[in-house]
């Protein structure tokens, strides 16, 4: 069963090609981890759409549910799940990050 809520992510999921769910903003992280994966994806030069679950406690639980994963950041590309900082920490060392961007059209190859 589809909750209000739910139905908010998903129609920011599907608006935003890179959407990540923080607490804080891009321009102003409120956590550590929110702030290392903001870096990660202005490194690399990727647009995304942040949304600020501190902002509104429904949506701070809900994406939770939402992804069954129980930590904020979280970074959704094209739509998929990719994971939180940790993961996304260490696909971008690895490449894996970057390839992911390229090959959705998000970023085009390094030069």
């Amino acid at each position: 069963m589809s909750t209000p809520v739910a139905e908010r992510i998903q129609a920011q999921i599907d608006a935003n090609p890179v959407m990540l769910f923080m607490k804080g903003t891009a321009d102003f992280p409120q956590c550590g981890f929110s702030a290392r994966v903001v870096q990660i994806l202005n490194h690399l030069g990727v647009p995304f759409k942040d949304e600020n679950v501190l902002a509104d406690p429904e949506l701070r639980d809900g994406i939770k549910t939402f992804s069954d994963w129980p930590t904020i950041p979280q970074l959704y590309v094209k739509g998929e799940f990719v994971g939180g900082c940790d993961i996304v920490t260490e696909m971008a060392k690895s490449g894996e990050l970057q390839t992911l961007f390229v090959e959705n059209g998000i970023v085009s190859a390094p030069v």
